[in-house]
């Protein structure tokens, strides 16, 4: 799938960990449905929103049971695990964000063999403002 499939295909996206809250604000104001895991337990979780120009963010008591997309910004040694966990909730996709020094044909590797599409560039924010531009 190419990234722009991907968005296509996406309305829930579940973002684990990011560089800056750019990424979270940039997917809800894209349309998406965006849950963020922001930190090591179940309660940190919070769903982002947007309310006239201001995005939103409140926090869950659990964790989000199903995704169409998750993007992380986590280390390859967590790869895996994530890509089963997105393979569990239904998601299409892992989107890598590019600047976490992954071995991309390693990271493909893991998450397409739990059969998920696996995306590493752009940039995701570069992809959702392209994709925009575009309409």
């Amino acid at each position: 799938m190419t990234p722009d499939e991907v968005l296509d295909a996406s309305r829930y996206i579940l973002v684990i960990d990011y560089p800056d809250r750019d990424v979270p604000e940039t997917l809800v104001r894209g349309g998406f449905e965006v849950i963020a895991h922001e930190g090591p337990t179940d309660e940190d979780y919070y769903v982002y929103g947007v309310d006239g120009d201001t995005v939103t963010r409140k926090q869950l008591d659990h964790a989000p049971t199903t995704a169409d997309l998750v993007y992380t910004y986590r280390p390859l040694d967590e790869l895996e695990g994530i890509a089963e966990s997105a393979a569990r909730a239904g998601a299409k996709a892992v989107w890598v964000h590019p600047d976490t020094g992954h071995d991309s044909a390693r990271g493909r590797t893991i998450v397409e063999g739990v059969g998920l599409a696996y995306v590493d560039a752009p940039d995701i924010r570069d992809a959702v403002r392209g994709r925009e531009a575009r309409r």
